[in-house]
């Protein structure tokens, strides 16, 4: 029986900022993911991208004065970067001006129109531009936004087009309370508790007097579309909806696993307005939506004004790519808030890649091409993949998975110290030689078992040590002190 396609997806980071810390755990979790199922034979189609409209973007260009496009164009190139930067292997990159985004977008509107679910009319509300979002009463902590206390929400008001949300109360519990639609459960109980306090319908557009930036609303020239409203569709556009000429939207979201990544505070949109929608449009919910917790430092929330931001182009500049990724991937953790420091992060790369993995490595080869004349042969039936392992990586348990890989590792310190192959080698007796070499063809064999597990999250170190091994060298120092 052929395996199910998997589609796996971020959010789409708002392009008013550079990328941030966060961001980049959720594209690597993203990233590991894709990688593992491809390693065990999954078709895989991972998508990430920019969300470039809204009033937000509008203000901030304007501050800095300068053109819409050509400062969305500025901070979309920024993001792109990470490909590279945290060694990524996405199929697309959405962004939310693209003209085929923009048809898709506008289509999904209709559809919902045509459902019934979208009205016109006039209202009244304080709205939180750091959300691009009405709030209600319920959502004011000492009438401020909980998520933006700093800035003051604003009155408005006008006439708007509205969703009709508050009608898809029961099909959305009904949807959230389903196996795996929330990870981890108790987000699946926020977002039960979130609709059960009552669903407001959604204002889902803008008057384009007051905010211009964005997709216009099909036949109605005066209104553009909610940021949000047009974002979430990135979903199924970056798959070819609707017009699907390849095939892609059809293998992946219609027939594929769907897995969505997102951030704890994502609950509202990802697991019920964007549901909601596409309940509406008639289209196939996602299967998954992963939550990821927050990264904090010092045990304050990073921002500049405190000095504590982390970038994840600080820390490739630090550590380089492999380390970084393997630092937030075993370091955060995967559902919970996690809090980092810089002195905290010298000491799990010093202690994990430098006298761990690195050390290990080197001590190894650095045996083996003294002493084996030709390269350990590697049968992959002996290396394949631990059950557990692929399990926790199936159940977003990277930490854990990575602890498995470094139980190998003090396995194989082990057998070093307590066999000593390196003493053996160097006795008279050809009897002790020949037991030394054994061993050192164990160390190799554990060491490409240790490579295969490590595939998925750093990718190149895997490569590396595969490709020493096979050459039977001792590589250059894989993770250099700091």
């Amino acid at each position: 029986m052929d395996k199910q396609p998997r589609y796996i997806t971020t959010t789409l980071p708002y392009v008013n900022a550079s990328p941030h810390i966060g961001f980049a755990l959720e594209i690597i979790q993203a990233d590991a993911l894709a990688r593992f199922w491809r390693l065990v034979g999954e078709d895989v189609f991972f998508t990430t991208g920019t969300d470039e409209h809204g009033q937000k973007i509008a203000q901030k260009a304007h501050e800095e004065g300068r053109d819409v496009q050509e400062y969305v164009d500025h901070y979309a190139a920024e993001f792109q970067t990470l490909k590279d930067d945290l060694h990524l292997s996405y199929d697309n990159f959405i962004r939310t001006t693209d003209h085929a985004h923009i048809a898709a977008a506008q289509e999904l509107w209709r559809r919902c129109k045509e459902a019934g679910d979208i009205y016109k009319k006039s209202y009244s509300g304080l709205y939180c531009v750091g959300d691009e979002m009405f709030l209600r009463d319920a959502d004011l902590v000492d009438g401020k936004c909980p998520n933006h206390p700093n800035m003051q929400p604003i009155e408005i008001q006008e006439e708007n087009y509205f969703f009709a949300l508050s009608t898809y109360s029961d099909k959305l519990i009904e949807y959230i309370q389903k196996d795996s639609t929330v990870v981890p459960d108790w987000r699946r109980e926020e977002a039960i508790a979130f609709i059960q306090n009552g669903l407001e319908d959604l204002s889902i557009s803008r008057d384009i007097s007051r905010m211009s930036w964005g997709v216009p609303v099909p036949d109605d020239e005066t209104q553009v579309m909610y940021v949000w409203f047009d974002a979430l569709t990135n979903y199924i556009s970056t798959l070819g909806w609707p017009d699907d000429e390849n095939g892609t939207y059809k293998k992946f979201w219609d027939e594929g696993a769907t897995l969505q990544m997102a951030g704890k505070d994502q609950i509202r949109f990802q697991s019920i307005i964007w549901q909601a929608m596409l309940m509406s449009a008639g289209l196939p919910t996602t299967d998954t939506v992963f939550y990821h917790g927050f990264i904090t430092s010092g045990g304050q929330k990073m921002s500049k004004s405190l000095g504590n931001v982390i970038s994840p182009f600080e820390l490739v500049e630090r550590y380089g790519t492999e380390a970084t990724r393997f630092l937030l991937l075993r370091h955060v953790h995967p559902t919970d808030d996690t809090d980092i420091t810089w002195e905290r992060l010298d000491e799990w790369y010093t202690a994990d890649l430098v006298n761990g993995i690195g050390n290990l490595t080197a001590r190894v080869m650095k045996l083996a091409e003294e002493h084996l004349s030709v390269a350990v042969p590697i049968i992959p039936e002996e290396c394949a993949l631990q059950e557990t392992f692929g399990a926790d990586v199936a159940a977003f348990k990277f930490n854990d998975a990575l602890d498995f890989i470094f139980r190998l590792v003090a396995e194989s310190d082990e057998f070093i110290t307590e066999k000593q192959p390196f003493k053996k080698i160097k006795m008279e007796e050809e009897f002790w030689k020949q037991e030394a070499r054994e061993e050192m063809w164990e160390l190799v064999h554990r060491l490409w078992v240790i490579a295969t597990h490590l595939e998925p999250f750093m990718p190149d170190t895997s490569k590396s040590i595969r490709d020493a091994i096979l050459q039977n060298k001792k590589p250059e120092n894989l993770f250099p002190r700091l």
